[in-house]
């Protein structure tokens, strides 16, 4: 398995975001669910976007997953960055 941090930079829409926000969170809760993400949330300054932590089967997995988010699916998510992440210490390193 893999971690991976991405970071999501998204469109200035908030008509779309508000529109798909519920769909959203329900897709990365079922993902928290089963494990495949271990934490997600927006940045509370400067540009809208958001931190998500994953840990899936390698980089065709990961990006499956983030195709099938809600917010790309309406184009919300205007940047991407994907990096491989060595998870050491805290809660989420005791199921690593």
């Amino acid at each position: 398995m893999s971690i991976f941090a991405v970071e999501y930079t998204y469109r200035d829409l908030p008509d779309v975001r508000a529109l798909a926000l519920a769909l959203h969170r329900a897709y990365l809760g079922r993902l928290a669910e089963d494990g495949r993400l271990l934490g997600s949330g927006p940045y509370t300054d400067g540009s809208p976007g958001a931190l998500l932590v994953f840990r899936v089967d390698g980089q065709a997995a990961l990006d499956a997953l983030l195709a099938a988010d809600p917010f790309a699916v309406v184009d919300l998510i205007a940047e991407t960055r994907v990096r491989t992440w060595d998870l050491v210490l805290g809660q989420w390193a005791n199921g690593a």
